[in-house]
């Protein structure tokens, strides 16, 4: 699945974003002012990036935006029913053979960027260059698996099952509308593996320096010269773009005076301004023509950043928002309920807390951990079982989470969720239960022991065994399960440091913890589920986990296959996963939506990007 990182998300296939061009600021009006054309959208983590394809930018947030500014060729319903877009392109199998099985994709005749360039086949070509890692070692750009030589992409797409089954180039069509893609076998859910689309000639009009939108001749040079360097393996161009795309897109304030090139999408809505930690304010895209059309009346969207649950309840009350979902607590969810001209709609979302424990630095720096749960510490992985067995996940929910949801349950499986079909045969097989036999009491005690082992004298009164915990921060249900947690594993004997982290997303990959906790969103349903967070080098994969039995039986998921293989795959590899000790899921997140009552057709999905996914049905 695409995982959004409390999220993080990913991209099925191209990591990119598309964000549209730049118009006018606007001002922020009142969200039930009486033209009600503006709707103020709540976020609980700040706008960090307009590239959400790199591990440190791959945030909830940045995707929403994302979404708004870029349509491709399908999307999911509140459903989780994937629906095509025809209005932007088609997609068909084109070649079906056991080695030799195509996908082509036609961009639809018409469709434009915000700066009026036509779209075209040429911009869904920038995926094979952030996928593949068979195209980054071949073009001289970097090896995924090698530290010593990591892509010049600062991809999170490399790893995943286009990269283990895409065979040679995208073939681009004579008339440059459509790509076709070849895999080395029939892959499951290829329909999500599409080239993803992206505006080229921005890219290479930012390499080459340009701080104005191109004509449009040179705009259809730049596409050009784009697929010239990416079907030549140009490595110095490449080494150019890869700069760009790694670092240019990494602001957080837009004004009149940013390279409009950064800008150009063809989502309904265009990125008008942004002030860093506060918001960002989307005008109407003159040009969109490449999705579902917009219902009308709204022309301005903010996106408007409130850590608080509490207080973001309260931004709603006071009409400074229209639209709250967020990690709400049973306080704001009592003043949700208690408003007027509020609409509150409850659920579980399928976001998932999990805490996840480091065994070495991630795959493709130059990081060493030599902390306490090291692989290369002979102690490691009995401090992690013990550390998991110890993690007060029943107090967690029955004191944060039920107050909201009270069907909360603790999860068992981080590979499927409790509503899901197989869930049941996953968590009676996978292991699951070295950490939740008997009572919390019983696992604790049991834990302590095995610390004692490794470090004489510790007790509950003497925790001895160091773990430094990121907890991401502001955010008020978080600093809540840190102090739940820190007492708990010191019963256990951990001393256990919680160390609040503000830009948390973007230092995931740090030696410096030995543990950390967040939630995983997904944005697709798919056979290969979570592999990504955990295949060696996996974008998603933080942690520094590499175990080759599980990267080939997450690797097996990668083949089309029956239900019944599938839930077998996914059992053997989440029995290695907690055998090993590496995570744990928590609770699925409790889905509270809040939304002024006047704003018509907000539904909230399951999947990322829940909030918005509907953005072009909404009207007053």
């Amino acid at each position: 699945m695409k995982l959004s990182l409390n999220g993080f998300s990913k991209r099925a296939l191209v990591a990119t974003v598309a964000v549209a061009g730049l118009a006018a600021a606007g001002v922020m009006a009142p969200a039930h002012a009486a033209t009600r054309s503006t709707v103020i959208v709540h976020e609980t983590n700040a706008f960090t990036s307009l590239n959400t394809g790199t591990p440190d930018t791959n945030l909830t947030t940045n995707t929403d935006i994302a979404y708004l500014t870029g349509m491709g060729f399908n999307y999911y319903d509140d459903k989780k029913s994937l629906i095509k877009n025809p209005t932007f392109g088609s997609y068909k199998v084109s070649k079906n053979t056991a080695t030799d099985f195509r996908t082509t994709w036609t961009v639809a005749p018409g469709r434009v960027w915000s700066d009026g360039t036509p779209i075209t086949g040429e911009d869904l070509m920038f995926g094979i260059v952030l996928n593949s890692s068979k195209y980054s070692i071949k073009a001289g750009l970097g090896d995924p698996a090698d530290e010593k030589n990591p892509p010049v992409f600062n991809s999170i797409s490399y790893g995943g099952t286009l990269d283990s089954h895409i065979v040679g180039l995208p073939t681009l069509s004579a008339d440059k509308m459509s790509v076709t893609l070849q895999f080395d076998a029939p892959i499951p859910n290829w329909d999500l593996y599409g080239p993803g689309v992206f505006p080229v000639h921005t890219l290479v009009a930012l390499a080459n320096g340009k701080t104005s939108l191109l004509s449009a001749s040179d705009a259809a040079a730049a596409k050009s010269a784009f697929v010239t360097a990416v079907t030549g393996y140009d490595t110095a161009t490449l080494k150019k773009y890869a700069k760009v795309w790694n670092d240019d897109y990494n602001i957080t304030k837009i004004d009149s005076s940013t390279n409009p090139n950064l800008l150009v999408g063809n989502g309904g809505f265009l990125v008008a301004s942004a002030v860093t930690d506060q918001s960002v304010t989307m005008k109407v895209n003159p040009k969109y023509n490449s999705g579902p059309k917009l219902s009308g009346g709204i022309d301005t969207v903010v996106f408007r950043f409130i850590a608080d649950g509490t207080a973001a309840a309260q931004a709603l009350s006071n009409g400074e928002i229209d639209l709250y979902q967020g990690q709400a607590t049973a306080d704001a969810v009592s003043q949700l309920k208690a408003m007027k001209g509020v609409t509150v709609t409850g659920g579980t979302s399928s976001c998932y807390e999990h805490i996840d424990l480091r065994t070495n630095a991630t795959s493709g720096t130059k990081d060493v951990y030599k902390g306490i749960f090291a692989d290369s510490n002979p102690a490691g992985k009995a401090l992690r079982q013990a550390f998991l067995m110890a993690y007060p996940r029943d107090e967690i929910i029955a004191k944060i989470v039920k107050p909201v949801n009270d069907n909360a349950v603790v999860a068992s499986s981080t590979f499927v969720m409790p509503q899901e079909s197989n869930y049941k045969a996953v968590a009676a097989g996978n292991a699951s239960n070295i950490y939740t036999d008997g009572t919390q009491a019983q696992r604790t005690a049991a834990a302590l022991k095995i610390v004692q082992r490794y470090y004489k004298g510790a007790s509950a009164s003497n925790p001895m065994a160091p773990v430094r915990l990121e907890q991401p921060s502001p955010n008020e249900r978080r600093a809540a399960e840190a102090a739940l947690v820190v007492p708990a594993l010191a019963k256990a004997g951990f001393k256990v440091t919680a160390v609040p982290t503000t830009g948390w997303s973007g230092k995931l990959d740090n030696v410096e913890w030995d543990a950390e906790f967040y939630a995983w969103c997904p944005s697709a349903v798919l056979q290969t589920g979570t592999n990504d967070n955990f295949l060696t080098g996996g974008g998603n994969n933080h942690m520094g986990w590499s175990i080759p039995a599980l990267d080939k039986a997450l690797r097996s998921l990668e083949i089309v296959k029956s239900d019944a293989a599938v839930t077998r795959d996914i059992i053997t590899a989440e029995r290695i996963v907690n055998q090993n000790a590496l995570t744990l899921a928590i609770f699925q997140h409790p889905a509270v939506t809040a939304s002024n009552s006047a704003l018509k057709n907000v539904k909230p999905a399951p999947l990322s990007p829940t909030l918005v996914w509907n953005y072009w049905e909404w009207t007053y």
